[in-house]
């Protein structure tokens, strides 16, 4: 596996490197404590056993002389119990014991001591070492007394092995391991920024891979996924708003620049009036286009949520009736109003009158009821234990369930509205301002006519 230099300035295989070498020295710091531990005890245990056979043997030489002294000496000598034993007189002369001669060591001083010694096994004459305590008694005699401790050296070689290989194992699948990690992690993020590139290429349609692992990256994975579709969404309706823009306001401007270039042709102030005055209502219905698209820009957006403040719903709907009641009892329409007060939401009053205005006047436009040809409208406000909903409903032809998302789009008119003014932006503005207020804007069928409900969530 080729290792790059692009691999080890990864952050994870830092991250990793430094966890293996805290690991490592946490390893290296169990097993030290245990080895040191280990051989201070195993070696303390033989300290003591040797040290309380010499006190004996002492104890033995005052009671029984040097005839008790080298009858035990004798006895232990011949067994098999991995014991050392020399006992010699002045000169140095042995006199019991199984070594054949005064250690050097021993020689030079009193107390512990350690050396090489000849012992005799199936296999032929091998080196041991043993540990002693070397002791002086009454009468020049040297007595050494210790115990066979090469099992013990190779258990502590064995322990100081294990110790090695252990912190040699740990690095190595540390090291390993955070080669792997980081060369997984840099493929992923690679991927990501190859897909990045090619968005910003301007190909919106890439998403960035998701493993299915549902790691931290597959969870930044998807977050930004659900970020490109919206900037797909709003990309695509920014380019569909440019070229309804375009078609819905050629005809009036074209319209308007005919009109006036007629008055000025034209020397009959009459006729250049009645052009001004035809000239000033397309100029409203552009003004009007253009403030609706900057309230659905400015709703969907959510700079709207900075003007946030408590509105009482019930008040809202029932100052909008007042509003449109004359209007509608003009046409010999009914209004049915039921609005409690007390239902306060934080929300842009601004923003909810604008989009029940629209809706009042899509329902005086095209909710006259076939039977008597005029409108019947029901505005409520109702309150429920995970909702609060605004309808509005009238009893006219309504609408097609198929056509229910398509009409919240931008300058959308179905074939029975053209014959009415409008810009087709009032539905879309009702939805934009229900997301902002993280709502929902609802189509139902009213049997005769439409059901609009505002729906505000109370999570």
């Amino acid at each position: 596996m080729p290792i790059s230099l692009k691999t080890l300035k990864t952050s994870t295989f830092r991250l990793a490197a430094i966890y293996m070498m805290v690991f490592a020295l946490s390893v290296g710091v169990i097993l030290g404590y245990v080895y040191l531990n280990t051989v201070v005890l195993l070696q303390q245990q033989s300290d003591d056993t040797i040290g309380a056979e010499v006190q004996g043997l002492a104890e033995q030489y005052r009671q029984r002389g040097l005839s008790g002294m080298l009858e035990i000496i004798k006895e232990r000598s011949n067994s098999n119990t991995g014991s050392v034993y020399l006992f010699t007189n002045f000169v140095g002369r042995r006199l019991a014991g199984n070594l054949d001669g005064t250690p050097t060591r021993a020689i030079r001083g009193k107390g512990w001591i350690e050396f090489p010694y000849a012992v005799r096994t199936q296999n032929g004459i091998e080196t041991h070492v043993a540990r002693a305590f070397h002791l002086g008694l009454e009468g020049g005699y040297n007595l050494v007394v210790g115990r066979d401790i090469e099992e013990r050296l190779k258990f502590t070689i064995l322990i100081r092995r294990a110790l090695f290989w252990a912190l040699g194992l740990a690095v190595f699948f540390g090291i390993g391991g955070a080669l792997l990690m980081s060369r997984n992690f840099l493929k992923r993020i690679d991927s990501i920024s190859d897909t990045t590139r090619r968005i910003m290429a301007g190909d919106l349609t890439e998403r960035m891979p998701v493993s299915g692992t549902g790691d931290e990256l597959d969870r930044l994975a998807v977050s930004l996924n659900e970020m490109l579709a919206q900037i797909e969404q709003l990309m695509n309706a920014m380019k569909e708003v440019s070229s309804n823009v375009a078609h819905d306001l050629r005809t009036p401007l074209n319209r308007v620049r005919a009109r006036v270039e007629a008055a000025l042709r034209s020397s009959d102030p009459k006729e250049q009036r009645e052009a001004l005055e035809k000239t000033l209502i397309d100029a409203d219905q552009l003004l009007a286009t253009f403030n609706a698209l900057l309230s659905i820009a400015k709703a969907e957006s959510g700079e709207a949520r900075n003007s946030f403040t408590n509105v009482d719903l019930g008040q809202l709907v029932e100052d909008m009736a007042e509003l449109y009641e004359p209007i509608i009892e003009d046409r010999n329409g009914t209004i049915e109003v039921t609005a409690p007060h007390g239902i306060i939401i934080p929300a842009d009053r601004h923003l909810l009158a604008q989009v029940l205005t629209n809706l009042l006047d899509n329902a005086l436009k095209y909710g006259a009821s076939e039977a008597d040809g005029r409108p019947h409208i029901e505005l409520a406000v109702e309150e429920t234990a995970s909702a609060i909903r605004i309808t509005i409903a009238d009893s006219g032809k309504g609408i097609a369930a198929s056509d229910y998302k398509r009409v919240t789009k931008r300058f959308v008119r179905l074939e029975a509205s053209r014959s009415e003014p409008g810009n087709g932006l009032g539905l879309s503005l009702a939805k934009g301002v229900m997301k902002l207020h993280s709502g929902r804007l609802i189509f139902t069928d009213n049997a005769p006519g439409l059901k609009i409900i505002l729906e505000f969530s109370r999570k």
